[in-house]
């Protein structure tokens, strides 16, 4: 692991003033109809960006993007001259808090920083994500679940994901997960640095078996490469990490061609260099900014573990395996870090955003999140400067707008 509602009138017609920018008074279009004009759009799907263009946003959805749309008469403008556009960031793997006051606070603290929805995978036992999936509200980013995860029998660690040891068990608890319609179920195939029992061929073939019967996709958790090949003989769906111990081999790549949907998250480490976090602060409440500048250190170990996985995820991006973005642990702001790492490994700017926004949508089956289309969620990311240009640019936040509506930048959720 590692790494809001609408702004007041005040606050709104400020942050305007200081932006350059016509925003409406009661946050939303005369008429319900908001055009944002002047801006860079980048439209998420990997299509070049249209230079000077607009967003015709009515409700909650955007119904026009162009560079040469017209305005509908008694439309609300916002004036994004000088900006950049991008939907909003999807993030695939998240650990969600299992207290519903807590969950809905970090859903609240996505959509500050620009996440429309997270996966929550497999570590909760109240099943609150589960029951949060139907919240879907301006302001706080959607909640998908894996449910609780499956594993071997892990003595000694939290037993939040189900234990199995025998094909029964593994067959009974994917019945009884897949009951609950999980977006996914995720397993882990680790033996967490030799000290535990890893799910064995003949389990998680079961597993995976036994999901594919109640048409539910299944995620794994993977460390060696070994793993990964027999993963994908199972026909495993997706992976929640890639391959971590070793550089992946012809074969690991020929057995991914062969199975063009297999979806990776790379999920990768920090690098293990300090960097500069001064983006954070003023934003996350002070102890939360002191643990991550005590954190902040270079670490040689960190660093090596970050190269395999770097390279890892270059050929795999090379090969047009579909790559995804997803972070682990629990930061919100953790997308923005992954994105530049996703960079630095070899990924353009807009592989990047496409990963992160529309091919993110695609697997979470967000049919109508993802991109700046017609039709779909006026879930706007406004930038200050041009992510194509350097992709921690995503930092630089100038409004976010979701469903329409925008998001409360003026504090942290809390």
């Amino acid at each position: 692991m590692r790494r809001v509602s609408m702004f007041t009138i005040a606050a709104a017609t400020a942050a305007a003033v200081v932006a350059g920018m016509s925003v409406p008074t009661t946050g939303q279009a005369q008429g319900n109809v908001t055009a944002f004009e002047g801006a860079r759009i980048i439209v998420g799907d990997g299509s070049p960006a249209i230079e000077k263009g607009t967003i015709v946003v009515t409700g909650q959805n955007i119904t026009a993007v162009g560079a040469n749309v017209q305005v509908p008469a008694g439309a609300q403008r916002v004036n994004l001259a000088g900006k950049t556009v991008m939907p909003m960031i999807i993030d695939t793997h998240i650990h969600a808090p299992d207290e519903v006051a807590q969950n809905v606070r970090d859903m609240k603290r996505r959509a500050y920083w620009g996440v429309s929805a997270a996966m929550s995978m497999g570590t909760e036992t109240k099943d609150t994500s589960l029951k949060q999936r139907s919240q879907d509200v301006p302001g706080q980013a959607k909640i998908l679940s894996a449910g609780r995860g499956i594993t071997g029998i892990e003595k000694g660690r939290e037993q939040a994901a189900y234990w199995v040891g025998t094909v029964a068990e593994a067959r009974k608890v994917v019945q009884e997960n897949a009951a609950k319609r999980p977006d996914i179920i995720k397993i882990w195939v680790d033996d967490r640095d030799h000290t535990v029992p890893k799910l064995t061929p003949e389990l998680y073939g079961a597993i995976i078996d036994e999901a594919h019967k109640a048409n539910v996709r299944v995620t794994a958790h993977i460390f060696n490469l070994d793993d990964g090949k027999g993963l994908l003989k199972a026909n495993v769906d997706a992976f929640a990490h890639s391959v971590r111990d070793k550089d992946v081999d012809d074969e690991f790549m020929a057995l991914m061609k062969s199975h063009p949907n297999v979806v990776v998250n790379p999920n990768l480490p920090g690098r293990g260099v300090r960097s500069d976090i001064s983006w954070l602060q003023g934003k996350l409440p002070a102890n939360e900014y002191a643990d991550v500048e005590k954190g902040n250190v270079d670490n040689a170990k960190q660093a090596a573990a970050f190269g395999i996985q770097s390279r890892n995820l270059k050929k795999l991006s090379d090969a047009n395996v579909p790559v995804v973005l997803g972070t682990d642990g629990n930061q919100p702001y953790a997308p923005h870090q992954e994105m530049e790492s996703m960079a630095v490994s070899g990924m353009t700017p807009m592989q990047v955003i496409v990963a992160s926004t529309s091919r993110a949508a695609t697997f979470l089956r967000l049919n109508n999140q993802g991109a700046l289309q017609a039709g779909k969620s006026a879930d706007l990311l406004v930038l200050d400067a041009n992510p194509l240009d350097n992709i921690a640019n995503t930092r630089r936040i100038n409004a976010v707008y979701h469903k329409g509506q925008m998001v409360n930048r003026s504090a942290y959720p809390n």
